[in-house]
């Protein structure tokens, strides 16, 4: 498959024989590893105005999870255990033998839970994580009983806009000023049944499961950690408020954290704020020396 603007394609085999699709743009040789997760039905195109920069000091790998782009589905589910395996899996295959360049992981909206677990289980070979506006168990504003409702209701009618061909005007808007072929990509993929399919599971785990998160989330040890908080209200104000809180605790819980405030966004802070979570990558790719003070 011909190289795209988010690199060469590859595909990388979970446990149980799926097949990840990832799109890698290589860095300079021995570099770290800078992997991307995207929140709840997202997929490797929406961090395409981010990885190109992160390619100059760093391997930058950008992935579709299962049931979303071009990777297989998972007919086991989609709790974050499982979500946590594949990401796992997948940095084990992109790093083969050499382990010890190591891994920074950025994880966007619902895949900072899941870069949090897949680094807590395997937290020798991580060098850092930076969460991007994430959802946190803290949030209790988005964890409320009434939400599963509003999300059944939200899916049957994405199903119909999709069906006629709405969605694809709706996220072709969305996707702004991206590069053509991702663009394109974006488009397709994300309206497909299948991905909305996968989104409304992801979404359930999410309601299901993070409340637990509360009493026994990941213990990420000195594992650096910055979080960064979109400013601009785009969701309701008591979430956006709730949310900043809880990125802060997030990040003052660990010894290595950093709490930024991404004052040209809402919640999608890959799309408007790319530079900042750049530089926030760089920060932890460099090592602590580069600590701010």
């Amino acid at each position: 498959m011909a190289e795209s603007t988010q690199g060469r394609s590859r595909y990388l085999t979970t446990r149980d024989g799926r097949l990840l699709h990832a799109a890698q743009l290589d860095g300079p040789p021995g570099s770290p590893f800078v992997v991307f997760e995207a929140g709840a039905g997202g997929s490797r195109s929406g961090w395409a105005t981010v990885q190109p920069a992160v390619a100059g000091f760093a391997t930058a790998v950008a992935y579709d999870r299962s049931g979303l782009g071009r990777s297989a589905p998972d007919t086991g589910g989609r709790s974050f255990g499982r979500m946590a395996h594949d990401l796992n899996d997948l940095l084990d295959g992109l790093a083969g033998e050499d382990q010890a360049r190591g891994f920074v992981l950025v994880g966007h909206s619902l895949g900072g839970p899941i870069v949090r677990l897949a680094a807590a289980r395997r937290p020798e070979r991580i060098l850092g994580l930076v969460l991007v506006d994430p959802s946190d168990e803290e949030i209790g504003e988005m964890l409320r009983p009434m939400f599963p409702y509003a999300d059944t209701a939200m899916f049957a009618v994405l199903r119909v806009l999709a069906w006629i061909g709405v969605t694809r005007l709706l996220t072709s808007r969305m996707a702004g000023d991206l590069p053509a072929d991702v663009k394109e990509d974006l488009i397709r993929e994300a309206t497909e049944p299948t991905a909305i399919d996968t989104m409304q599971e992801e979404l359930a785990t999410f309601r299901g499961e993070l409340p637990a998160w509360q009493d026994a989330g990941p213990d990420l040890g000195d594992i650096p950690i910055t979080v960064i908080s979109g400013v601009k209200t785009d969701r309701a104000p008591k979430i956006r408020a709730a949310s900043t809180a809880a990125h802060a605790r997030r990040a003052a819980a660990s010894p290595h954290g950093r709490h930024v405030l991404a004052e040209n966004s809402g919640h999608n802070v890959p799309l408007t704020d790319p530079n900042l979570i750049v530089e926030e990558i760089r920060r932890l790719v460099a090592g602590p020396g580069a600590d701010a003070s």
